[in-house]
């Protein structure tokens, strides 16, 4: 079996790579960056670090690698793959695009296996976004045909993913825990219907919104909180119990919301939550705040990691304490190197914190509005 897969990166290496892999494919990348091409090609593999207690290395082979300019190499390769992922950035995707619709033109014109593309970007529906952009990119027609041969599943993806030199290569740091979960309804190609450590189900929504719900929401709750603290990162701010108890109040808080809507059961959210703290604690990863807390704009988006729980949770009546002062934390949040940060910072001292929050925030609920103000007056305090 073989994998063709775009974004040479440290989720494509540590996480999709490192699962097909373990499931038998021969892999190659395509990527814009000439140095990890040739440094997968000389050495036939790559590398991949686990922060475990043991620190465990793995060497992945075989493995090879495409620069994305060498089109009619890529498009061979999409002729020839039995599976095609991405995870090379959603911005990116419209960049990708047009090099996959020419060769699955061509794979069509070749053969008439099928084939399924998965797009695993720290996006929703991403894989969706990937079929509309390769769209564009041909006729009306010719899309119909490539929707004959082609399924376009959903995935959601989870895995602290990073990097660091050894002996000269770049290696990619992972933590122990992944998730790679596929929609498989929407697969076409029965082969990759059951592989090893992917999990299958028939909506993805529920895993989509656990992922930016607690894990995304956990993480920034932390970081700001931890900032107010002096903290600099956040394994040194969960060793303070208050602030664990904190995290663990906040994530339970937003946890009833699962239990309601999708009717998981307790027990289930609650080891949940008590992984998400541990992945949290590790200790063989340093993760600092000021990185975890960063682009604050965009974290306190309508439809982000701490606004969109807060309203779910907020439509069901149910309590909105913790996570308001995690918004409200998110005001705080003061990295003069943060762009973000700063514009925040100037909207606040020319606007006040109450036109702040509806501007950000985009909120409309006076009394959810007044809670974050009122979180927020007595955090400043």
């Amino acid at each position: 079996m073989k994998a063709l897969h775009f974004g040479g990166g440290n989720i494509g290496r540590g996480l999709i790579g490192y699962v097909l892999h373990q499931n038998g494919f021969e892999i190659c990348f395509v990527d814009a960056n000439q140095q990890v091409v040739d440094d997968i090609n000389h050495y036939n593999n790559y590398v991949v670090k686990t922060l475990d207690e043991e620190s465990t290395v793995e060497t992945i082979s075989p493995a090879r690698a495409l620069h994305v300019s060498s089109q009619s190499d890529v498009i061979n390769k999409i002729i020839e793959s039995d599976m095609i992922t991405t995870s090379v950035g959603v911005n990116n995707l419209p960049k990708v695009a047009p090099i996959i619709a020419e060769g699955l033109l061509e794979r069509i014109r070749l053969k008439e296996k099928k084939i399924d593309i998965i797009a695993n970007e720290n996006a929703i529906n991403a894989t969706s976004t990937l079929r509309e952009e390769i769209e564009k990119n041909v006729s009306e027609r010719e899309m119909e045909t490539i929707q004959s041969y082609v399924g376009f599943p959903n995935s959601a993806i989870d895995r602290l993913s990073l990097s660091e030199e050894r002996n000269g290569r770049d290696v990619a740091v992972v933590e122990p825990y992944y998730e790679w979960v596929v929609d498989q309804s929407e697969l076409v190609n029965p082969e990759i219907s059951s592989l090893e450590n992917v999990t299958y189900v028939e909506s993805l929504t529920p895993y989509i919104e656990r992922k930016l719900f607690l894990v995304n929401l956990g993480h920034a709750t932390t970081a700001y909180l931890a900032f107010l603290e002096g903290y600099k990162t956040i394994q040194s701010a969960l060793k303070d119990s208050r602030m664990e108890k904190y995290l663990r109040a906040t994530l339970n808080e937003v946890s009833r919301y699962f239990v309601q809507t999708y009717h998981v059961p307790n027990d289930e959210m609650t080891e949940f939550i008590e992984e998400t703290i541990k992945r949290f604690k590790n200790e063989q990863i340093s993760d600092d705040i000021f990185r975890v807390g960063r682009a604050p704009i965009r974290k306190l988006g309508y439809n982000e990691r701490l606004v969109k729980p807060l309203r779910s949770i907020y439509e069901l009546a149910l309590p909105i304490e913790n996570v308001t002062t995690a918004i409200a934390a998110g005001f705080l949040f003061d990295n003069p190197d943060d762009e973000e940060s700063v514009q925040v910072q100037i909207f606040i001292k020319e606007h006040g914190i109450e036109e702040a929050i509806s501007h950000f925030t985009q909120i409309e609920d006076t009394a959810i509005k007044t809670k974050i103000k009122n979180n927020y007056e007595r955090l400043k305090q």
